[in-house]
């Protein structure tokens, strides 16, 4: 939702967006492990019922991506591929939007991990807060600036 956010008036009204395994394009979803959801969601498969499974498709409002993002995504999700995350970054550093990429080599679409938990959380707060005017979380974590340090994020 939050990548179909991003090009919408609605995005403008953020200082900052996160998004965390996010759709990028409603057909690259024909690459997921649960092809259900979007089927059942939009009344049939996407070559039956392409209307409806445009209508809220992010990639088509690429033109008016402008807010600063996040853009979070694991490897071992099969539900989002790893694709759909790249996309949306490339799309946001080609644009010159302020952007950031974060990935777990060794998560799915959930991160269940307390390391990788506390890294997530970490990232999150100081992408958000450097956005707002606050201080970095990892400014005033020891804990968490080791791990931002060491991360995969870029």
């Amino acid at each position: 939702m939050v990548n179909w956010i991003q090009g919408m008036p609605l995005g403008r009204k953020f200082k900052a967006l996160v998004t965390h395994d996010g759709v990028f394009s409603m057909a690259g979803q024909m690459s997921s492990d649960e092809i259900y959801f979007p089927e059942h969601d939009f009344g049939g498969k996407f070559w039956e019922n392409q209307k409806k499974w445009l209508r809220f498709d992010p990639s088509n409002h690429l033109d008016k991506w402008a807010t600063p993002q996040l853009i979070i995504h694991s490897e071992k999700d099969y539900r989002l591929t790893m694709g759909e995350g790249l996309a949306a970054f490339n799309v946001l550093q080609e644009r010159g939007v302020e952007s950031q990429f974060l990935t777990f080599p060794d998560e799915n679409h959930w991160v269940l991990k307390p390391e990788n938990s506390l890294l997530w959380h970490t990232v999150v707060l100081d992408f958000i807060n450097t956005k707002v005017g606050l201080p970095t979380y990892s400014s005033q974590n020891n804990l968490a600036k080791k791990l931002k340090e060491k991360s995969f994020c870029s």
